[in-house]
This record gives structure tokens, sequence and C-alpha cells, in this order.
């Protein structure tokens, strides 16, 4: 995955943004490993769902969640791709054995 450091993205108050399996950084912003694996899971759901797609499914969902839950950050926690990638971000030989479409698990 390539690494972009800079002053403009992501937006002040966030540390990263993985647009289209590049991630972006502050350049004052360190990268653990554990992030770095995170920020890897989601490009390899972006590649299972041809990026396109992953916006699309990523943006309905968080808009359900967010009806249902009624709290924006509860709404992000509960994306099945973010549970998929929280639950397994400090497992860094994940992504060697992850099956395709392992976020659907959490889905429910």
């Amino acid at each position: 995955m390539k690494i972009i450091k800079n002053k403009f993205i992501p937006p002040r108050g966030f540390s990263y943004v993985n647009l289209f399996g590049v991630l972006f950084t502050r350049r004052d912003k360190k990268i653990s490993d554990v992030t770095f694996n995170h920020e890897q899971i989601h490009t390899e759901q972006m590649k299972e769902m041809l990026y396109v797609f992953f916006y699309l499914w990523y943006l309905m969902e968080w808009l359900v969640r967010l009806i249902i839950l009624r709290d924006c950050h509860k709404a992000y926690r509960a994306i099945s791709f973010e549970r998929e990638a929280y639950a397994n971000q400090e497992n860094l030989t994940y992504l060697d054995g992850r099956k395709r479409y392992r976020w659907l698990t959490y889905v429910f």
C-alpha cells in the first residue's frame, strides 16, 4: 500500500484516510503496525468490491446504522467493514489466511 504524507488530506481532526488503496496521512502522524494492518484490511475489502461498490456499500450501511443507532460514531463502528478491520487489526498475519468477503460475517 502506498503512503502519502501531506498537510491537506485527511482533513483536520482525522489521522488517516484510505482512498482506493492509497493511505493519506498528516505529515506529523506516525503509522503503527496495527493502524497499517487495519488499513490493509480495508484495501482488501475495496479490491473485493471493485472499489466503487465498497464506497457505495460503506455509505449506505453507515446511513442505515445511523438511522438505527442515532449516533454517528456508533454507526461508523457498526459498519461491517470497520467491524472486521477493528476485530483483526492487531493480528498482523490476518490477511495471510483471510477468506474473501469475510466482512459479510460482520453485517448482522
